[in-house]
């Protein structure tokens, strides 16, 4: 299933399928295929990683639910956008898996970026977006029929309001990094590391960043199996993934209950990059590295 977006107590149009709520609530206690090379963008002039309002890990709010920035990326343009599930966007049950079947709100849906929202309050609004590219709109458009691609494929980008630009950094909470795209997958047993927020949490910011293990590669390469403590929750939906080396290695998309349960699904960020790259029409979209070093932690 996927990884269900929160909704918000009013106006949101689909609720946490039963298993994964209580579940889930219980376990709380590139290569891009584009002309600009895999690598750090040319933009500069970021906000200090200690004071950015928008950010990796920063709460993406769309038509009232709640799901969590992955990474940053530019284009040739200069225009600055902030990724996270196609499914944040998505019209479906939490039980919708397959991206070229599900339905999503339109391009140009407006999505706010907020800190400290939980189930107990709305949090504060920090900026402001419009989507402007879905993987599974794209998928739908072009009639894609690759079985993993449809499956796996749950890529979205918001375009961050002009106004707010000057407030984004590329940076992890935490971890530090991105210091490049990983184009080569993550092999079993090997670290992982990632930044979830998820307003289940009530704002229990420890809980936030994620240690663990990948189980693997599946779906012809387009998804990662990951095991963390704590497990990837409803609204964590679209937060990144490094690997060991601090490259930026996927989105956050499923909840798996086999073979390992409470693991999760991790759609591979190099495909996903190049898909939006065919048929997004975004020149030069690019990663941004973050300005924070990135710091492994151990697993144990």
């Amino acid at each position: 299933m996927t990884l269900s977006r929160t909704p918000s107590s009013a106006g949101a149009r689909r609720t946490l399928a039963g298993l994964a709520a209580t579940t889930l609530v219980s376990a709380l206690a590139v290569t891009v295929a584009s002309s600009a090379p895999a690598s750090a963008a040319p933009r500069t002039d970021w906000a200090p990683a200690d004071s950015a309002a928008i950010h990796p890990g920063v709460q993406m709010y769309t038509d009232g639910a709640q799901c969590t920035a992955n990474f940053v990326f530019t284009d040739a343009a200069g225009a600055t956008y902030v990724g996270y599930a196609a499914h944040c966007a998505g019209l479906g049950e939490a039980t919708d898996t397959n991206g070229c079947e599900a339905g999503s709100l339109p391009l140009g849906t407006p999505v706010d970026f907020v800190e400290g929202g939980s189930l107990l309050g709305a949090g504060e609004r920090v900026g402001g977006g419009t989507l402007v590219y879905s993987s599974w709109l794209a998928m739908d458009a072009v009639g894609e029929t690759d079985a993993d691609t449809c499956a796996y494929n749950d890529f979205a980008l918001v375009q961050v309001d002009a106004a707010d630009t000057d407030d984004v950094n590329p940076s992890v909470p935490f971890f530090g990094g991105p210091v490049a795209l990983n184009t080569t997958g993550n092999g079993a047993a090997t670290a992982v590391y990632s930044f979830g927020n998820s307003s289940l949490r009530a704002g229990v910011e420890i809980l936030s960043p994620k240690v663990g293990t990948s189980l693997g590669q599946s779906g012809g390469g387009w998804t990662h199996s990951v095991y963390t403590v704590t497990p990837g929750v409803p609204g964590d939906s679209g937060s990144g993934f490094l690997d060991a080396q601090g490259r930026a290695l996927g989105t956050l998309s499923t909840l798996a209950l086999a073979p390992v349960p409470l693991s999760n699904g991790v759609g591979d960020l190099s495909r996903e990059l190049a898909y939006a790259q065919t048929h997004a029409g975004i020149d030069g979209l690019t990663l941004a590295a973050g300005t924070e070093p990135f710091r492994a932690l151990p697993l144990g």
